[in-house]
C-alpha cells in the first residue's frame, strides 16, 4: 500500500477559491461522502463562519449549505473531477484536505502504483498535477471496535466504497439501524486507526522514481 500527497492546480474557477482569497489564508475541509459526482464535505470556517455561509448560500451550483455550529459548514456541490478520478481508480481520499485559491493538496491511499499513475493521468485533463511525496506501508492487524469492523464490513460487502458507489450513506445507516451521522463517525475512526497504524510501520519509497509525473 502506498500513501502518495499530490499537488493540484485546478483550471476551472471555483468557490472554495473566492473563499480562500477573502479569508485571506488557506482552509481545511473534511470529505464526508462522494456521490454522483456530488462532493458533501464540512468545511472549517473559523471565525468566519457567517461571511462563507453567506457566499456558499448565494452561489448557483452549491446545492446544499447548513451551519453545524460556530465554526463548521456543511456543503455540497459538484465534484471538481479530482475525487471521482481519485476513486474510480481504486484510490482512498484521506478526509481532511488543504486548498488555498486554485491550489489543493490530496493525501490518498493505493495499493498499486499503476492506480496511482492512472489517477494522475484523470486529473491531468483538468488541471495541473505534481507528486509530492509518495511513501510505502508495511500492513498489520488494526484493532478497531467491534461496532466500527461491523460497520466498515457493511460497508465493503454493499458497495460503499466501489466507484461508482453503490449504497448511499443514509441507506447503509438504516440497514444497520443508526444515524447516518454516526455511520460517517464510526467510518472516520475506523479509517483513522487504519491509516496511523499503517504510519507506524511504513518505509519511505525513493522519490528518484519519476514515472508517475513525467
Amino acid at each position: 500500500m502506498y500513501q502518495a500527497k499530490l499537488y493540484f492546480r485546478q483550471e476551472k474557477g471555483c468557490v472554495l477559491e473566492e473563499l480562500t482569497h477573502d479569508a485571506g489564508e488557506p482552509l481545511c475541509i473534511e470529505i464526508e461522502e462522494l456521490h454522483d459526482d456530488k462532493v458533501t464535505f464540512v468545511l472549517e470556517s473559523g471565525n468566519r463562519t457567517h461571511e462563507h455561509y453567506e457566499t456558499l448560500d448565494a452561489t448557483d451550483h452549491v446545492e446544499h449549505v447548513e451551519r453545524l455550529d460556530e465554526h463548521n459548514i456543511l456543503v455540497t456541490k459538484p465534484s471538481c473531477g479530482a475525487y471521482s478520478a481519485i476513486y474510480k481508480n481504486h484510490g482512498t481520499l484521506q478526509r481532511s484536505n488543504v486548498i488555498s485559491g486554485k491550489q489543493r493538496v490530496y493525501n490518498i491511499l493505493v495499493f498499486r502504483r499503476d492506480d496511482l499513475k492512472d489517477i494522475i493521468t484523470d486529473m491531468r485533463t483538468f488541471g495541473v498535477v505534481t507528486l509530492g511525496k509518495l511513501e510505502q506501508f508495511g500492513e498489520r492487524q488494526t484493532e478497531l471496535t467491534t461496532q466500527q469492523r461491523k460497520v466498515v464490513h457493511r460497508a465493503l460487502e454493499r458497495g460503499y466504497f466501489d466507484w461508482p458507489r453503490q449504497v448511499k450513506s443514509e441507506d447503509l445507516a438504516a440497514e444497520l439501524g443508526i444515524s447516518k451521522a454516526t455511520l460517517l463517525e464510526h467510518l472516520r475512526k475506523a479509517e483513522r486507526k487504519l491509516l496511523e497504524n499503517s504510519l507506524d510501520n511504513m518505509d519511505r519509497v525513493s522519490l528518484a522514481d519519476r514515472e508517475f509525473v513525467t
